[in-house]
């Protein structure tokens, strides 16, 4: 198929939509089938075969685009919409994969030029409002309820990150075909990384290599919902127990990262905790082996976080909130789960430091866990399913011709 992907983000940036857009098209291009992908004029371009990324005109003074509802992605989306349409008049295509708010662009152009629409959810839009405290309001609430409920409806399928994304398609339409697809091709780099490339890592960080030592670490955005502050306040109870751990904090945007070093100063933590900011995804691996535990401490949300597959893969323990964003991949057998309680948390971490014994179990526990269930060859035969089924439809939709009579 030729496959037009409708993606409202910055791509490529290295973030989550970002990321499953990312990983989407590779699937479907090593499928066989051919992407293009109209995007904003914001990101990194990447080589991929099969693959032509074509970007919208630039809006004057916009730069940049934060994760979430913003004012920002009026403009954009808006040119996003438009040149998608542009692209429906020049080009044929056989399906549409729209990401996000893309899904309702979806709809209307599938009308237009009758080309079904994949609906690809990473999130519920009206609970965005609320993850990222945008607004309260309950005339824009209800909007964004409609606009979901729409996209829902009308699209051929969906395509959803994690089950309660499921539950909430089928409470829209219990009928709809639904397909669930986690966000975890990334936990398939498996790099090798080395014992002297760690130890370098460690002394530019100003880290000890000792085996007495002891590293947290935390990758990912800075945003709200991540629980930053439950981390913060639960680390200083750790750090007053065992004062030689260390806490890394990997990601965040240079303003963002100098907030939350206000923070943790105001904690009495600046000796005890490190920012690196954002890091290029190939570092991750060389992170990831750096950590003795990784910290997930979200407070709010129900989407699971894109790290935690990174995580499991990486085959350390694991310390996270016991939420629902979490549960529905984490349990007991691979990580710690607390109460998203500062209490609760720390106790959790110190369990880690001074357990090895269960850390380690923890830890293998959790590589098995990434290889039996989110490999990314399953992610590669799922997405196989999602395109088999819209191929079928595409050949029950066409007309089938009468036999020749005399």
């Amino acid at each position: 198929m030729r496959i037009l992907t409708i993606a409202p983000q910055p791509f490529f940036e290295p973030r989550g939509t970002p990321f499953s857009e990312y990983y989407r098209a590779r699937a479907m291009t090593e499928l066989g089938h051919e992407v293009d992908i109209v995007t904003y004029p914001i990101g990194e371009d990447v080589e991929m075969a099969g693959l032509r990324i074509f970007r919208t005109p630039r809006v004057p003074g916009l730069r940049s685009v934060s994760i979430g509802p913003s004012l920002a992605k009026i403009p954009l989306d808006t040119l996003v919409f438009t040149s998608s349409f542009r692209r429906l008049l020049t080009d044929r295509y056989d399906l549409l994969d729209c990401h996000e708010e893309a899904g309702l662009m979806g709809v209307v152009l599938s009308r237009l030029f009758s080309v079904p629409t994949l609906y690809d959810m990473h999130s519920s839009l009206p609970e965005q409002l609320s993850n990222f405290r945008y607004s309260r309001s309950r005339l824009l609430r209800s909007l964004f309820n409609f606009c979901e409920r729409v996209t829902v409806r009308q699209s051929a399928g969906v395509i959803v990150i994690c089950p309660y994304l499921r539950d909430v398609v089928a409470g829209i339409d219990a009928d709809k075909p639904c397909f669930l697809i986690e966000n975890s091709p990334l936990a398939e780099s498996d790099e090798s990384v080395s014992e002297a490339g760690v130890d370098s890592l460690l002394k530019e960080l100003g880290l000890s290599n000792s085996p007495d030592s002891f590293v947290f670490l935390y990758t990912g955005t800075f945003e709200a919902y991540q629980g930053l502050p439950l981390l913060y306040e639960a680390f200083r109870i750790v750090v007053e127990q065992e004062p030689s751990v260390r806490l890394v904090m990997v990601g965040g945007r240079a303003e963002q990262v100098e907030q939350e070093k206000q923070e943790v100063a105001s904690h009495g933590l600046e000796g005890s905790v490190t920012f690196t900011g954002q890091r290029p995804p190939s570092d991750m691996p060389l992170y990831l082996a750096l950590g003795d535990a990784l910290v997930s401490p979200r407070s709010r949300g129900m989407n699971t976080p894109l790290k935690i597959y990174s995580y499991l893969r990486a085959g350390k323990p694991i310390v996270a909130t016991r939420l629902l964003t979490h549960t529905q991949v984490l349990d007991d057998e691979v990580a710690v789960l607390t109460e998203p309680t500062p209490q609760d948390y720390g106790k959790g971490l110190l369990e880690i430091v001074r357990d090895s014994s269960r850390a380690r179990a923890l830890g293998v526990a959790a590589r098995r866990r990434s290889e039996e269930e989110y490999s990314y060859e399953r992610y590669l035969d799922r997405t196989r399913v999602v395109l088999d089924f819209v191929t079928d439809r595409i050949a029950r939709s066409v007309p089938k011709e009468r036999p020749a009579t005399d």
